[in-house]
Order: C-alpha cells, then structure tokens, then sequence
C-alpha cells in the first residue's frame, strides 16, 4: 500500500471521519509488514474545520490555487522592493481573491455534506492571508494536507536594503497646437493619448470586481441575517413558554402556601380545643 496514497485520502476526509479511517489504515499498513509507514499515518493529526475547508479548495481549484501563490508572490515582492503603485493594485486583488475563495470553501463544504459556520470561513479568510505574507504557509497550504492554520504573520517580508520609494512618473507634455498658417498639406496632429482612457477602463473593470464582491457578501449576510430571524423567533417561542409555565408555578406555589398556612390554622385549633377539653374534665 502506498503510504502517500493513503495520507493524500485521508485530507479528503471529512474531519469527523479523518481519525477513525486513519487508525484503520495505520493498523492495516502495520498487518501488512510496515511499520515506518504505520508510524507515518498514525501520526497525521486531524485537521480542523477551516484547514479541511482550506483543502477542500485547494483540491477543487488548481488553477486559482496556482493564481493565488503568483499573488502572494509578487505582494511579498512588491513590499520588499516598495513598489508603491503595484502594492496599490495587488493589495486591492487580494481582498476581491480572498473574499471569493473563502465562499468558494464555504460552498465546497456545503456540497460535501459538511456545513461550516461564518466563524469557519473568517478563519479560512485567516489562513490566505497567512498563505500570501509567508511562503512557508504558502507550501502547506498547497499541499492540501493543512491540519491547523499556519501562524498569521503580522507583516510581509522586510524591505530590501537599497530599495528606495517609487518616482512619480513625469507627466507628458500637453499636445502642441498646429501653427495657424499651416498649409492644407501639412500632416494632421497625432491624437494625444495621456493614458487616462486605460487608467478609467482599469478603474472601471476594478469597480465592476469590487460591486460583485459587495453582492456576493450581501447575499451571504442576507442569508446569516435570516438566519438569525428564524432563531430569534424560535426563542422568543421559548421564552413565551417559559414565562407561561412561572406564572402557572407561581399560581401553584401560592396555593400550596395557603393551603400550608390553613392546615397549620387547623393544627392549632385542635391543639387548643384538645387543652381545654383536659382542662375541663
């Protein structure tokens, strides 16, 4: 049996199935005359929630997982080299990336049976952050065995030493007027292209990104919110019940207590009426 094999199934598992099949499997690689490999298996720890939703990903999505590790790279360069406005840009696909690929868990945990909760998806939130700032979360990560979330690192890499701060780029010259006596036969003007059309289209496309991450977070609020209005009923039912059910305790104690104070009446009356009798005789 090929011990990668079975390591590589076992991350496929739930995390409610991972330890039973991986006691079974480590005993059934030992019955078969190899130990080492048994001690490898056994000693596969169980992932938690947000880690299976982490492999769970990179198991479905090669290609952005693949995406995802250029962009971590080129942010962890970027902030080495301070390259001001790559920084601007990349920074902004991370939070579009990021947001998209923890719905993308979110709804690969549904589909496999295993629903996680919103605190679920913030910590696979957690986990591609870390993946982005540290290359060595990034390698766990892509393997798809990740057991807990790497160690958040609070920053990325150190700046370069040398690296200074970005240049503004000069702006272009304004286009120069054709000298008024210009003779029909002198060339038309070049048109003056500043770059401000591709700087809009980019903005645009940018905004376009930004408005669909903003929709899908709405609707996965929208469905918390409701969520949340189904349970708040539900426990406005409980608590009407149970103010019901004191008020009836209540009415009952008080009875009781009459009933207790009576009795005690009772006692005493035929305590005294018994101490006059002896009395008379």
């Amino acid at each position: 049996m090929d011990v990668d094999e079975v390591i590589e199934s076992l991350y496929g598992l739930s995390p409610a199935r991972f330890t039973a099949a991986r006691d079974e499997a480590a005993a059934r690689v030992k019955a078969e005359g190899d130990p080492a490999g048994a001690k490898r298996i056994a000693g596969q720890r169980r992932p938690t929630l947000a880690a299976w939703a982490s492999n769970m990903l990179v198991r479905a999505k090669p290609d952005e997982v693949g995406q995802f590790l250029q962009l971590g790279q080129a942010l962890r360069t970027a902030h080495r080299s301070l390259d001001g406005d790559q920084l601007r840009d990349l920074s902004h696909q991370q939070h579009v990336v990021i947001g998209a690929l923890a719905r993308e868990a979110h709804r690969l945990a549904e589909e496999a049976g295993t629903p996680v909760s919103e605190g679920v998806v913030r910590e696979v939130e957690r986990i591609l952050h870390a993946v982005l700032a540290d290359p060595e979360a990034a390698e766990s990560w892509a393997s798809g065995r990740l057991a807990k979330a790497p160690a958040l690192t609070a920053q990325f890499p150190a700046v370069d030493a040398g690296a200074a701060a970005p240049v503004a780029p000069a702006k272009p010259a304004p286009p120069v007027a054709p000298a008024p006596d210009a003779g029909p036969e002198a060339p038309a003007p070049e048109p003056y292209d500043d770059g401000r059309l591709e700087e809009a289209r980019a903005a645009a496309q940018d905004a376009a990104r930004s408005a669909q991450a903003r929709e899908d977070e709405l609707r996965l609020a929208d469905e918390v919110r409701q969520r949340a209005v189904a349970e708040a009923a539900a426990a406005r039912a409980a608590v009407t019940e149970a103010e019901e059910r004191y008020r009836e305790a209540g009415r009952a104690a008080r009875q009781a207590r009459l009933a207790t104070a009576a009795a005690e009446r009772r006692v005493k009356e035929v305590s005294a009426d018994g101490k006059q009798g002896s009395g008379g005789g």
